[in-house]
């Protein structure tokens, strides 16, 4: 799978003639915006490897993983495996000002989960898929 992901953002660079762009300089909001949908990927990516299912079944069940409460605590697991680089990008989705609010999370949870998300878009941008990989099955593992 990492492969088909770096495939998939390298081939849009090169069919849209996208310029080369610090990942540094991108809101931490940007982050989290590409980011969720890079995890929403994996998961869903995760749930219909594991054998055909209804789709109704498969979004009920991926919901439950890609949600902010899953995300924090998915967060707290890889806490102290992050690196000072990953841990400066996730602070710093943590700490943007976003305009809105998981209706059913609360805010420290929604914080934790855009500074998830932000690290996962970086990391995505970056092109390290492995790593997105790594983290999100150490996050996803139970207590």
């Amino acid at each position: 799978m990492e492969k088909s992901i770096i495939d998939l953002m390298a081939g849009i660079k090169e069919n849209w003639a996208l310029p080369d762009v610090d990942v540094r300089t991108y809101s931490p909001l940007v982050l989290a915006y590409i980011g969720d949908a890079v995890y929403e990927v994996v998961i869903r990516s995760l749930l219909v490897g594991r054998g055909n299912a209804q789709a109704n079944r498969l979004h009920k069940e991926a919901s439950t993983l890609v949600n902010a409460g899953a995300q924090s605590a998915s967060l707290e697991r890889i806490k102290e495996e992050l690196t000072e680089e990953e841990m400066q990008v996730f602070k710093r989705g943590r700490n943007a000002n976003s305009a809105t609010m998981a209706k059913h999370a609360t805010m420290s949870d929604y914080r934790r989960a855009t500074g998830f998300e932000a690290l996962m878009g970086y990391l995505y941008l970056t092109g390290r898929t492995e790593r997105i990989l790594e983290l999100a099955k150490k996050g996803l593992e139970e207590d």
